[in-house]
């Protein structure tokens, strides 16, 4: 019989509650208030798509390059609770910062700080499952984690819709619904971490020394050895470049893309809230049927399922095929990235957790600055959309190869 969750189990999924719902404005809102702002400076719809792109992509390379450094630091002498603090109040502060900002290019500035506040935060908080769970739970409980954040973060998004669908009824302009849409998420988003910030206690660390900081790179530098040796995790890394490129790409640049091909706007939005509520049951069955099913072969059936996806957003063009994209994107989402992330969990130490996540950082954030330059310099070179976003399916034919490659290698 299957255990409660423990307190701390629930608080750590809380959080992803909280974070989530940052996440979900990122995929829906914003973008489309970026569109606005750069309407009224004259931008076209290609360059507007690119620019977004090019901030997605500036903020992703900057925590892949830190991420592992500060992975690694958090290692030593169980500082992984500060310096998770510290990226949340970054990015949720930026988060409520961005309701400030009323030209296009500040407002991107501010974006690119508020998402690397964030994407750090996720480092830690992932490294996280193997102090508040036992290693024959992390499949479910990481998917718990995806599942509550997806139907949890539908709650401020409600509320952030109201005010900026129905401004002008309520008498504000839409500067001031922006405000305070921006306000809801920042304040949702602190709120639920203060529950895993009050009682964790990172177990697993390495030793602390007099010089950690000076040393932490020589720490990292032997630990990128170990992988090297290790062929069952350097493939896992190197697969999940390629196949979760496609995920983030999708996930960042949605709402983008389907602006940009001049559909809909509320459509928009309200697909991308049933892709939060079909993401809710979708990764709960999945994680449960973690249990009989070996998590490889459930994160092999996601990969296909992405691509196929990739594939048909190629050709997608009214809002019907952008409701059948969010549907199927709900039902392997929370699936693939939970049991990528308890997979890994399983494979390395726990004691070096923070800077081997960071290292995984690198493969995820590194895929997608790859995956969103890519759909932005093919659609300004080519001045087609759709070339962009197809291109993106190649990686999970190669994600989904070599991370066969690394289920053999066990």
């Amino acid at each position: 019989m299957e255990k409660k969750l423990t307190k701390l189990e629930k608080n750590w999924i809380l959080y992803d509650v909280g974070n989530s719902a940052f996440t979900l404005l990122i995929a829906t809102i914003m973008p489309i208030y970026f569109n606005g702002l750069a309407g009224s400076a004259g931008l076209s719809e290609v360059d507007y798509l690119a620019y977004w792109g090019y901030a997605v992509s500036i903020s992703t390379l900057v925590v892949a390059l830190s991420g592992p450094i500060l992975g690694a630091l958090s290692d030593k002498g169980g500082r992984k609770k500060p310096v998770f603090l510290a990226s949340i109040i970054v990015g949720a502060f930026g988060c409520l910062a961005l309701g400030f900002a009323r030209q296009w290019l500040a407002f991107l500035v501010v974006f690119v700080i508020a998402r690397i506040g964030y994407s750090l935060s996720l480092i830690f908080y992932d490294s996280m499952l193997g102090d508040v769970t036992e290693e024959e739970r992390m499949d479910n409980v990481s998917s718990l984690g995806y599942a509550w954040g997806y139907i949890g973060s539908c709650i401020p998004f409600v509320l952030c819709l109201v005010l900026v669908l129905g401004a002008e009824p309520l008498g504000l302009s839409m500067t001031t619904a922006m405000m305070l849409a921006f306000l809801i998420v920042a304040v949702w988003w602190i709120g639920l971490s203060v529950p895993l910030l009050r009682i964790y206690r990172q177990k697993h660390a390495v030793g602390a020394d007099a010089h950690a900081a000076r040393n932490v790179l020589i720490q990292l530098w032997d630990t990128l050895k170990d992988m090297a040796k290790n062929k069952r995790v350097l493939l896992f890394l190197v697969a999940f470049f390629f196949y979760i490129d496609g995920v983030y790409t999708i996930i960042d640049m949605a709402t983008a893309y389907g602006a940009a091909l001049g559909l809909d706007t509320t459509g928009l939005l309200l697909a991308l809230l049933v892709t939060q509520i079909v993401a809710f049951p979708s990764s709960v069955i999945i994680g449960r049927l973690a249990r009989r099913v070996a998590s490889e072969r459930l994160i092999t059936v996601c990969i296909c399922a992405y691509f196929c996806i990739a594939v048909f957003a190629m050709f997608m063009s009214t809002q019907l095929h952008f409701w059948i994209l969010a549907v199927c994107v709900g039902m392997f989402q929370g699936g693939v990235q939970a049991l990528s992330r308890s997979y890994f969990t399983k494979i390395i130490p726990k004691e070096k957790s923070g800077e081997y996540f960071g290292v995984l950082d690198i493969c995820g954030k590194s895929a997608s600055f790859m995956g969103t330059t890519v759909v932005s310099v093919v659609s300004s070179i080519t001045g087609n959309i759709n070339l962009g976003v197809g291109a993106i399916a190649v990686f999970f034919m190669i994600g989904l190869a070599l991370f066969r490659g690394s289920v053999r290698a066990e």
